[in-house]
């Protein structure tokens, strides 16, 4: 499977998680954009472990990002992927910016954050993170029951 980096999109009704050490922290209706990287062993691979975690609630927590795949308030909506032997995440993650979840997905580095808050559909925005960094794009926009109940 390719390396690389991805976004992925989440939609939320507007709730209350407790994310591990970071403790409870409110999440406004609308959008989030988690910023990651897939430079490991299974590259790319490990978006489909989002979205499963997601869809089947199978596993325990491990990281950040699973507080909110395992909580019913939060569902994937999108994903974008690039495959890039370059390590720019945390360029990715200042591309996109703004309002955010302090320390959130970021314990391995010196941004503030990974996870970023939008009222609407980011996409075309985050495709444009992308390509300011010359990153190749792909978007996947993902269908479950779930998305019946869109914000």
């Amino acid at each position: 499977m390719d390396k690389g980096v991805y976004a992925l999109i989440l939609e939320n009704t507007g709730c209350i998680v407790r994310i591990g050490a970071l403790g409870e922290r409110e999440f406004a209706p609308g959008r989030h954009i988690y910023v990651g990287s897939a430079r490991g062993s299974g590259g790319l691979a490990r978006v489909d472990r989002h979205v499963r975690l997601a869809l089947c609630r199978d596993r325990p927590p491990r990281w950040h990002i699973d507080y909110l795949l395992l909580d019913p308030h939060f569902f994937p909506a999108a994903v974008v992927t690039a495959a890039t032997g370059r390590d720019c995440e945390c360029d990715l993650a200042r591309a996109v910016a703004g309002s955010s979840v302090r320390g959130f997905g970021c314990s391995d580095c010196g941004c503030p954050s990974h996870l970023f808050y939008r009222p609407g559909d980011p996409v075309p925005e985050v495709v444009e993170a992308f390509r300011g960094l010359d990153l190749d794009a792909r978007i996947t926009r993902i269908k479950n029951e779930r998305s019946e109940h869109r914000v």
